[in-house]
């Protein structure tokens, strides 16, 4: 495809064009000469016995209409883009047309946001028209990994419980939606030992939350779980710094059980949050955040 994209093919696009526009014009002069072929203005040509066809001139408002629409396109041609990599004398662009249209958008919007963006998000989830706009920001941008409800899925955090990978308060949350993260577990089946090593820690972890498991696979695995303290802690209760979640507060991001648990051990996860700096606008990130952050301010309220 690059070929299409040389000095050559340039040239030959604007030859092209306008050797179409002159033979417009070329063959509107020929069809403009009557040339009589026959004594009663005919062509000489009949068909069906009595159909015969005239040597008639055109139509003058159809002539005008030729020629202008020919003196348009040379017009357009010569201020715009139109022969080859020809810029236009005007030097319009359809790149600057939609950085222009993004700008007066984004000024237009700028006034939308501007009274939100001193407020902290304790004073913005009070407000019922900052949190009806960090709705629409958030199923605009947020509902097709966390969905509607911000209540996640398997491999979506759910937002609106106190479970906090890298920290919720709304400095934290901010950070993420700018910044995004990208979490990664690494396969321990190597440092832990032997596959029934794996599903000896996977007990061991499901003993943390106080989940069901085997008591003698989680006491032999829980010599193995040194291996995983160094992100987790000595305890599973995790490490917001790095992202290493919690093991022992009942909440399972990547599925939950023995096998889903020795499946991660053995295998490891990777997950990624995408940075939204470059979609959205600082303004709309805070207010975002502060949306986000209202959700498990609402839930933890509940639940007391």
């Amino acid at each position: 495809m690059s070929d299409f994209f040389n000095d050559g093919w340039s040239i030959f696009i604007a030859a092209t064009t306008l050797v179409s526009l002159i033979a417009c014009l070329a063959l509107l002069a020929f069809a403009s000469r009557r040339q009589p072929m026959a004594d009663d203005n005919s062509t000489g040509h009949v068909f069906d016995e009595d159909l015969v066809e005239m040597n008639n001139p055109l139509p003058m408002w159809w002539v005008v209409l030729f020629i202008l629409t020919v003196v348009f396109a040379l017009a357009y041609v010569y201020f715009f883009p139109g022969l080859g990599a020809a810029q236009g004398s005007l030097g319009w662009t359809s790149r600057g047309e939609l950085a222009a249209d993004q700008g007066r958008a984004a000024e237009a919007m700028a006034k939308v946001y501007a009274p939100y963006g001193q407020l902290n998000a304790e004073a913005l989830s009070q407000d019922g028209k900052a949190m009806a706009i960090g709705q629409r920001l958030f199923l605009n941008n947020c509902s097709s990994c966390h969905g509607s409800d911000a209540r996640g899925s398997k491999g979506f955090p759910d937002l609106t419980d106190t479970d906090w990978l890298y920290g919720g308060t709304p400095e934290k949350i901010e950070e993420t939606i700018t910044h995004g993260r990208n979490g990664t577990m690494p396969p321990m089946a190597a440092a832990v030992g032997s596959a029934a090593d794996v599903r000896d820690v996977a007990n061991y972890v499901l003993s943390l939350s106080g989940d069901p498991h085997n008591p003698i696979a989680a006491s032999s695995g829980r010599k193995k779980f040194v291996a995983c303290a160094a992100c987790h802690g000595a305890e599973g209760k995790g490490n917001q710094a790095i992202g290493a979640p919690n093991l022992a507060d009942k909440v399972w991001l990547h599925g939950w059980g023995e096998d889903a648990i020795a499946n991660i051990v053995e295998h490891g996860k990777s997950s990624v949050m995408p940075a939204q700096a470059g979609r959205l606008t600082p303004e709309q990130i805070h207010l975002l955040a502060s949306y986000v952050w209202s959700l498990s301010q609402t839930r933890r309220t509940a639940s007391r």
